[in-house]
């Protein structure tokens, strides 16, 4: 219930945040005929039912979008609190994954990756580990906070640099510096480690999907966003499992 609510709070910045629009005012409304939508037609998935994916008012198809975004939020924080309780790892673990989301569906749609995203995730990555050094494995603020920047600094280097190389082996940007942002962004939440595996488990899926784009539309231009955020997911959830069984150790 609480991954749902929070999902359909999520549209509302997907779809606002690369309009400049403010995500508080003004309250949940119809982007079709600017009428205010009442509560009972702001029931997370249900509502979506109920008004059989349509405006009350202009009868205007929603789309399905809406309802995939609170499905899958509602599905990722459950996943999340079976894997880590009602504990601060838990909490801060659905911050990051909602940006993640916000930071996926908004470059799917408009090849950008907001700022308030990327570098307010940078900002929240640092305090939260300094806060709470248990996120980065370590029992002292100050590590917490070493190991956050050491991963944003990390991310961040690894994509511009890549992004350097593609530019010079293709002559045309390989790398938005968007996707730098995000990865520095990721990096203060998940440390060195587990960011370079992320780094290193997108391009498995986004040459999948890029071989697929290149078929059927002919381009190589395919939104990255979306991958490394996928990366990162199951770095954060996996990656501990994946570096014991790569190294043949304990991670620590």
């Amino acid at each position: 219930m609480l991954g749902a609510a929070v999902g359909s709070f999520l549209n509302v910045c997907i779809y606002r945040m690369p309009r400049v629009e403010s995500i508080i005012f003004p309250g949940s409304h119809c982007p079709y005929c600017n009428n205010k939508i009442s509560w009972h037609d702001n029931i997370p998935l249900i509502s979506y039912i109920l008004l059989r994916a349509r405006c009350r008012h202009c009868n205007v198809k929603i789309p399905l979008k809406y309802f995939f975004v609170e499905l899958l939020t509602a599905a990722l924080f459950l996943f999340l609190f079976n894997c880590y309780g009602l504990s601060v790892k838990f909490l801060i673990y659905v911050l990051f994954t909602s940006l993640l989301l916000i930071a996926t569906f908004v470059d799917i749609r408009y090849r950008i990756i907001p700022d308030e995203v990327s570098l307010g995730g940078i900002i929240l990555g640092l305090i939260l580990s300094c806060i709470f050094p248990q996120t980065q494995n370590v029992d002292y603020h100050f590590q917490g906070l070493a190991f956050s920047f050491a991963g944003a600094i990390c991310g961040a280097a690894i994509t511009y640099l890549t992004g350097l190389a593609g530019s010079f082996i293709f002559k045309k940007e390989a790398m938005g510096f968007g996707d730098v942002k995000l990865m520095a962004a990721i990096g203060a939440f998940l440390g060195w480690k587990l960011t370079l595996l992320a780094f290193f488990i997108a391009p498995f899926f986004g040459s999948f999907f890029g071989i697929i784009v290149l078929i059927r539309k002919k381009s190589h231009l395919i939104p990255y966003g979306p991958f490394l955020s996928l990366g990162a997911l199951i770095s954060l959830l996996y990656g501990e499992r994946i570096l014991s069984a790569i190294f043949w150790t304990q991670y620590m």
